[in-house]
């Protein structure tokens, strides 16, 4: 656990200390950029058309799905996203892993549910560390000028 901890704590502050480059804090979308390891989220974000709300004004709350996240997804699940004919869709699927306004890990609490940008609702469960739905939380409270950001192990998807 103590080894969980002490990992998790180095990679928040490696990611932070890129949200801060140069003295200037960097909205979701241009800290998601610098940390290297989200560039499926961010094309995605880009095909639908939603850089610009994510580096607007906020605040927003982000769980942000890893490369290997979407990695994950059963083959060419991406790609179909993607594709113009498909942004609604795209458009549902990432804005449900948005939720309004700045919520810190220590504003959670077990079993609590939150409304995402979405429509729908997502489940925070504190059992066995933190979880968004069925995705874990890797790293929390990564900061940006804009929002939060909480990295996740998998892609959560809407209720169809």
């Amino acid at each position: 656990m103590f080894r969980k901890t002490v990992f998790a704590s180095t990679a928040l502050v490696l990611m932070s200390g890129t949200a801060f480059a140069d003295g200037h804090a960097k909205d979701i979308v241009d800290t998601a950029v610098e940390a290297g390891s989200f560039s499926t989220l961010v094309a995605a974000v880009q095909a639908a058309d939603l850089v610009d709300t994510l580096k607007g004004e906020g605040p927003f709350t982000v769980f942000a799905p890893t490369d290997d996240a979407f990695a994950a997804l059963p083959e060419g699940t991406v790609e179909d996203l993607l594709k113009p004919e498909n942004k609604d869709q795209l458009v549902a699927i990432l804005t449900y892993h948005v939720v309004p306004g700045k919520v810190m890990s220590g504003d959670l609490s077990d079993d609590m549910t939150a409304a995402t940008v979405q429509g729908g609702t997502v489940t925070i469960d504190l059992d066995n560390g933190v979880m968004v739905n069925d995705a874990t939380v890797v790293t929390a409270d990564v900061e940006a000028e804009n929002g939060v950001i909480h990295v996740i192990d998998k892609v959560i998807l809407p209720e169809s």
